[in-house]
């Protein structure tokens, strides 16, 4: 960050004690915003006692929660309930960093559009490096160019849905073929991500790609898939097939773009990433993973559009 106050952006700004961080999500639980004042015995709404009635004696179940029983019952319930997700928190972290994840879904609807804008238009787009905020990139809702996980999820949901009407107008729907289509395509973009990954290991350069990184670019072409098959089931196969081109282009423009920054070093400069130190090896790796998705797109969508096969 700058003397002005801004991020900067690929790269990692020196660490500011000081430096307030942002929160991840906002806070929306209404705490400090009239809750506590009604909280208070000695504060009660001012209509309390219009009726001439105790809301502590005729409140259902009051009884009951002045048995000194009930309440060690409630207390016992809340310390197993406490314990359990302990329990379950811990056993999840063995395999799956749920702080981590959490970074990836801290979107609101200002980001989502602006990334499928981007996602859809992005030959326009000039700025493509993250902002950091001391040594961690910010929360994707303060960046669009921040990787995320909850557009590649709802856009998996979508395709699945876009699929089964596929399906029916095609005359070929059944729950198992629905469950079918849904399993292969998570099986391929499991099978995507260890290629990529296996490659990186190949490869041995130094790159800021996570695990959790390559699932949210891998994820991102079933937006163009959606695109594809609404082009396809509305215009026929003429859609289908323009759709498929410009949907191809803007994916693997976008993911040169981005991943050109992930897999070059923030130290390097953009001559290494074309000459020397392992830079054709970072830009056979970028290209490679850009021009598979072409593939997969129309791999996952050829058989459910009508004459596209």
């Amino acid at each position: 960050m700058d003397n002005s106050g801004h991020f900067r952006k690929g790269a990692k700004p020196r660490r500011n004690q000081q430096q307030q961080e942002m929160p991840l999500f906002d806070d929306t639980s209404g705490a400090g915003q009239g809750f506590s004042a009604y909280g208070n015995p000695q504060m009660m709404p001012p209509n309390q006692g219009q009726y001439g009635m105790n809301p502590q004696q005729n409140f259902p179940g009051s009884q009951m929660l002045a048995d000194p029983m009930a309440n060690m019952a409630m207390q016992y319930g809340q310390t197993l309930a406490g314990q359990g997700k302990e329990m379950l928190e811990k056993n999840v972290d063995r395999y799956i960093s749920v702080s981590k994840l959490k970074y990836y879904f801290a979107v609101d609807t200002t980001y989502v559009a602006r990334k499928l804008g981007l996602l859809a238009f992005p030959f326009t787009h000039q700025e493509w490096g993250v902002q950091y905020q001391q040594d961690t990139p910010v929360a994707p809702r303060f960046d669009v160019n921040a990787p995320d996980l909850y557009i590649p999820a709802m856009a998996y949901i979508t395709y699945i849905l876009f699929s089964g009407i596929s399906l029916g107008i095609l005359n070929k729907f059944s729950p198992e073929e629905l469950g079918m289509q849904a399993s292969s395509t998570c099986v391929w973009l499991a099978i995507e991500i260890a290629i990529v990954m296996f490659s990186l290991y190949l490869v041995n350069v130094r790159t800021d790609l996570g695990t959790w990184d390559i699932v949210a670019f891998s994820g991102y072409k079933y937006f163009g898939m959606i695109v594809i098959l609404a082009a396809g089931l509305s215009l026929g196969s003429t859609g289908y097939w323009a759709a498929l081109a410009y949907m191809s282009l803007t994916i693997a423009y976008f993911l040169v773009k981005t991943l050109r920054l992930k897999i070059l070093p923030h130290s390097a400069s953009t001559d290494d990433f074309t000459q020397g130190h392992g830079g054709k090896r970072r830009l056979y790796l970028t290209l490679s993973i850009s021009m598979v998705q072409p593939v997969f797109m129309y791999f996952l969508t050829r058989q459910l559009v009508p004459g596209s096969s």
